[in-house]
């Protein structure tokens, strides 16, 4: 019988199971999805569903840099241990090629690998290495000069934080020693005029309420307001940050020193802003133990 591609849609949504991994099992089952669902759980391709609900936080940021392009990709997986298989490292390198010539993370979940979508791939390789994995973010970025650096490499252009920064003028090393900075400092924005308004206004009402504990008149606490945001806007946006290689000159005049303009930068942490439930060790042991 004709399978549909909405059968094939179905399946897949239900297994996690590759597009034509999929297509096969119901070409071999007839049609019949119940025995779709078994013919991949019985090939093992059908794992991807059953870890699709674990929290993976863990695995590796990875960075490639062509011409004036740079990309950073995200991929996690559920243990650090998955992070140092060489065949997982393989996949994130692969991916974060793919993501060059893309625009969004939509586009690279389409992107070819090898013959298979990056999202099918991916689904494999959490069905042969047994843990939930995903790929999580990808950021780009352009300019006359990319420089990258990796925090705690675990193999090439990849380890647990990626930095990129576009440079006008310049050199390698100097945007080196920025792209250091951002990783350890973890910058908000570039400038005052790239902070999120949001967060901004948000920072302003905290600092308004402290202030106002206080019990001191409006007309002071307006005083006290000012200095403290513009002491916010300094430690969160690079070019005001001290820099800290040298403490005595800001990002943005080490830059003019250096004859370089900053125009841009990225910094991607593996697993940041993922809320890991935590067990104790006699959870672990029960839930194991229940299957």
């Amino acid at each position: 019988m004709a399978i549909t591609a909405a059968q094939v849609k179905e399946l897949r949504d239900s297994t996690g199971a590759g597009m034509m991994d999929a297509k096969k099992a119901l070409t071999e089952t007839d049609g019949d999805m119940d025995a779709a669902v078994d013919w991949l759980r019985t090939k093992g391709l059908a794992k991807a569903a059953k870890k699709s609900g674990r929290t993976a936080a863990e695995g590796l940021i990875a960075v490639v840099v062509e011409g004036g392009t740079g990309v950073a990709v995200e991929v996690n997986s559920e243990t650090d241990f998955v992070a140092k298989n060489a065949d997982f490292q393989s996949m994130v390198a692969g991916i974060a090629k793919a993501a060059l010539p893309v625009a969004d993370l939509a586009a690279l979940n389409g992107a070819d690998l090898g013959g298979k979508s990056v999202a099918d791939t991916l689904t494999d390789k959490i069905a042969t290495i047994g843990e939930n994995m995903s790929l999580r973010r990808m950021e780009k970025i352009e300019g006359e000069t990319i420089v990258s650096y990796i925090h705690n490499a675990v193999a090439d252009g990849m380890g647990n934080i990626g930095v990129l920064v576009a440079l006008k003028g310049g050199d390698e090393a100097f945007g080196k020693q920025v792209a250091m900075h951002i990783a350890a400092v973890n910058p908000a924005a570039l400038s005052e005029a790239d902070l999120d308004p949001a967060v901004v206004e948000k920072e302003r009402q905290v600092q308004m309420d402290i202030a106002r504990e206080s019990g001191k008149p409006e007309q002071v606490i307006e005083k006290m307001i000012i200095g403290r945001m513009k002491k916010f806007i300094a430690e969160s946006t690079l070019l005001s940050q001290q820099f800290v290689v040298n403490p005595d000159l800001t990002v943005g005049a080490a830059a003019k020193e250096a004859g370089a303009e900053i125009t841009g930068f990225v910094r991607l942490e593996v697993g940041e802003g993922i809320e890991v439930e935590k067990e104790d060790f006699a959870a672990e042991v029960a839930k194991a133990a229940q299957g």
